[in-house]
């Protein structure tokens, strides 16, 4: 469920960071169809937070409104200070009613303190995942990726990751189509796997001569076909090895890993979008028949398609 946001936040809070919240789930979006979510920044008491920059902003709720929320989020806050007691408090007691809990960047350390990584994965900044897994051993950390869903715990990698692990939480509760329009209204992919690097060479791929932006077109148009790495790199004249060396560079992830996350991607919209049969689906993507298709698919987003296409279908 996602009706009922709130965002936690204390001295020290990262403005960049809370703005990506605000943006996510504070925007009134219900001109694209979209519903609009009860949001609200909340302190320990309502008044005056220092932000990192060092001036204040008034805050309207305190941990009551935090109680309601099905969805508690903590932006980047800083690490040097301890966390407030309610807070600690407020972040244990919606794990355990039920709700779910956000972080962005260095706001896992707060989740850690809280007990909340003990056994499970989760992720912060890249500069800053060794000292999360030394302070929180019992933490499984994973280094680089853009955000882990672990249960009622997410966590996301620094500012823009953010973005990711919140379009994640719009296109679980509402379907790929919903997720695309807020990524469309925000300017940013609407789509980037969790397990995605935080950090690749080549951030922004252009259409240059030398760029792989055009075979990642090309990919895009032809998945129901056998895209073999070796196929790959004679259309862009390389080795298979300096293809493969290529290609994580400016995806940041494997020739099989993206082509898998474009083919789930599509699957998934074709589910939502038309009422075609899961084989014709499966074939249409390029998994070649349903079992292939549901194992993946089941796998990356927890679901099975036939699942999926009962909660998200728009031609039932």
């Amino acid at each position: 469920m996602l009706s009922n946001v709130a965002v936690l936040v204390w001295d020290e809070v990262a403005l960049f960071e809370l703005g990506v919240l605000c943006e996510a789930f504070g925007v009134d979006r219900s001109d694209d169809g979209l519903p609009v979510l009860d949001f609200a920044v909340c302190g320990v008491e309502p008044g005056q937070v220092r932000t990192s920059l060092g001036f204040g902003m008034e805050v309207l709720h305190g941990l009551d409104r935090v109680a309601e929320a099905d969805l508690v989020c903590i932006p980047a806050m800083g690490m040097e200070g301890p966390v407030p007691a309610p807070v600690i408090r407020a972040l244990r007691d919606a794990v355990e009613r039920g709700a779910r809990v956000l972080s962005v960047c260095t706001g896992a350390f707060a989740l850690g303190e809280a007990g909340l990584l003990d056994g499970r994965e989760a992720t912060t900044h890249w500069k800053h995942t060794d000292e999360l897994a030394g302070r929180f051993p019992l933490a499984r950390v994973v280094p680089e990726v853009l955000y882990v869903d672990a249960g009622p715990v997410i966590t996301s990698a620094g500012s823009a990751a953010g973005l990711d692990a919140a379009l994640h939480l719009w296109r679980e509760a509402y379907g790929a189509a919903a997720a695309s329009t807020v990524a469309r209204r925000m300017v940013v992919p609407p789509q980037r796997p969790g397990g995605q690097a935080q950090f690749i060479s080549r951030p922004v791929p252009e259409c240059t001569s030398d760029s792989l932006a055009p075979l990642l077109e090309w990919i895009q148009g032809n998945l129901g076909e056998e895209l073999s790495v070796d196929l790959l790199a004679r259309q862009t004249h390389m080795s298979a090895r300096t293809f493969a060396r290529r290609f994580k560079e400016e995806t940041g992830t494997t020739p099989y890993g993206w082509i898998l996350a474009q083919r789930v991607q599509v699957a998934q919209a074709l589910l939502e979008q038309s009422d075609r049969s899961i084989e014709w689906i499966a074939s249409e993507v390029g998994f070649g028949n349903a079992a292939t298709l549901r194992h993946h698919f089941t796998r990356v987003r927890g679901v099975s398609p036939q699942q999926y296409r009962r909660t998200f279908s728009c031609t039932a």
